[in-house]
């Protein structure tokens, strides 16, 4: 599972919204501080994976000659070289290791700007994080399709792509979350 940039508002608002409703935190900020902060730590780990899959697409291209004359697997490749890069940039590819390591950056960010106070272990609001993230993204797949099923059944058929169709499908997808309760 990897995280998209355009989830990245709709996971720091959960994780905003699960932090406010915390019985262990006292938020000393507006919520929406708090959601911004926990956008942009979001934003800046989800661009970090980004930035790896584009440095490996070009190892893969500088050697395409190669990878063509062996006949080699170029989706197996890809995994092979994401794994070695991203262990040289201490990366978590583990779904649970790269939830964590969100979670104790938020924490810390958060700490960092004294937006949030508790008196409790820092594992037990991490996991609060950990559980939004978590929570998030089996969520998402449901709504994502629940958005994909109404727009089957518009009458008027809309072509996959278009700029009608994202704006039609994000208006959707947001519906699905809001009766989710994520928004």
């Amino acid at each position: 599972m990897r995280l998209k940039l355009q989830h990245a508002p709709y996971i720091a608002n959960k994780i905003s919204i699960d932090l406010a409703n915390s019985q262990y935190i006292t938020i000393s900020v507006p919520i929406e501080n708090i959601t911004q902060s926990t956008l942009k730590c979001l934003q800046k780990e989800i661009q970090k994976e980004l930035d790896i899959d584009e440095k490996v697409r070009n190892i893969l291209e500088e050697r395409s000659d190669e990878i063509e004359d062996f006949g080699m697997d170029e989706r197996e490749l890809f995994r092979m070289c994401k794994r070695q890069v991203a262990q040289e940039q201490n990366f978590y590819l583990s779904w649970d290791d790269r939830c964590s390591d969100i979670s104790h950056t938020i924490l810390g960010e958060l700490v960092r700007q004294k937006e949030i106070v508790f008196a409790v272990s820092e594992m037990i609001i991490k996991n609060i994080i950990y559980k939004a993230i978590n929570d998030y993204s089996r969520i998402y797949e449901k709504a994502e399709e629940g958005a994909r099923e109404k727009l089957k059944k518009y009458k008027r058929k809309i072509a996959y792509g278009t700029e009608e169709y994202e704006i039609v499908f994000s208006k959707l997808y947001e519906e699905e979350l809001r009766k989710r309760g994520l928004l």
